[in-house]
């Protein structure tokens, strides 16, 4: 079994194996641009960290692993875009470093090259299955993306609502990658499910801890500004898991400073945090993150491999869940 640094670096040759030098330059350079900006490339590791619980000629799983992040950064090339976005790793957006036109038509080849990459499968029996599976998980993606977008101008989510919105633009993809990786090695029908439910429970347990850490995170560790969403009036799982259990003089006023565009930011901040804390919703935030985390690893533990081969996942997504930045 290869260690995670091995993997990611198996993964970043092949990257650049694959560098797309072809003409015109202005489509394929911002292309360039947002995949060689790094990132933790989590979801090509996982892709392949699922193929080797089950075979250990882990490099023909690297084009679907490409195909997963390329998939990725299509999505957040436009989701900058629609976000106005100027910063991407600390670097300027492709948008912005480029133009929008660009942007959109170089995130539409990108999206049109991950079946490129997919087809590279096709000498293994599984071909129809993967493409079969990426093609939910985008439609996913997009749908969560969608549902992200109206939440904005409604007043009314409900927390089931916005589970089922980070399941689809978050968990969908780390679920999806687990079970591609699974699938080109041919596990059997029952491990890939357990390990597309585990996938999707680790996406919920993810994102409910980064909407943590935005709000009670250390912002040396967590790396930027903490509140960012409470300044953006994101219905993050804190912020509805209080206007759900509040008394109606607390809800009132925290609709107020949630609805507020003009207001003070470090005042907002400090007041919605005040509200928020005497809920007591950071425990009740972590409690069902936790509950997440524990019906991953029900589905993890029920996968037939053995033990041996676990541990290394086991280990990065306990990390994932539990990170302070």
């Amino acid at each position: 079994m290869q260690t995670v640094v091995q993997l990611r670096q198996l993964y970043e040759d092949y990257l650049i194996a694959n560098r797309f030098e072809q003409r015109p330059a202005g489509l394929y350079e911002p292309v360039n641009y947002i995949m060689e900006l790094g990132g933790k490339r989590l979801r090509p590791v996982l892709t392949l960290m699922s193929y080797e619980l089950f075979r250990p000629d882990v490099e023909r799983a690297l084009p679907a692993a490409h195909a997963v992040e390329l998939f990725h950064n299509f999505s957040l090339v436009h989701d900058d875009i629609m976000d106005q976005a100027p910063l991407r790793r600390g670097h300027p957006t492709v948008h912005e470093h480029f133009n929008v036109s660009s942007a959109i038509l170089s995130g539409d080849v990108m999206l049109i090259y991950v079946y490129e990459f997919l087809l590279r499968m096709s000498d293994m029996g599984c071909l129809p299955q993967l493409l079969e599976v990426f093609n939910r998980v985008a439609v996913e993606v997009c749908e969560g993306q969608q549902y992200d977008m109206d939440f904005e101008v409604r007043q009314d989510v409900k927390i089931p609502e916005y589970m089922e919105m980070i399941a689809r633009k978050t968990a969908a993809l780390i679920s999806g990658s687990l079970e591609l990786g699974a699938l080109a090695a041919e596990a059997p029908e029952a491990d890939v499910q357990h390990l597309a439910a585990f996938g999707r429970h680790i996406g919920l347990a993810f994102q409910l801890q980064d909407d943590i850490l935005d709000t009670f995170g250390d912002p040396e560790k967590f790396g930027k500004k903490i509140g960012g969403d409470i300044i953006q009036n994101k219905k993050t799982y804190l912020i509805l898991k209080a206007l759900e259990i509040a008394d109606p003089h607390t809800r009132a006023e925290l609709l107020e400073h949630m609805t507020a565009e003009t207001e003070e930011n470090a005042g907002k901040v400090e007041a919605v945090t005040a509200i928020l804390q005497h809920l007591g919703i950071p425990a009740l935030a972590e409690a069902e993150k936790r509950r997440h985390q524990q019906l991953a690893f029900d589905h993890f533990n029920a996968v037939q491999t053995p033990e041996e081969k676990k541990i290394q996942l086991r280990q990065l997504t306990e990390k994932l869940i539990g990170r302070e930045k």
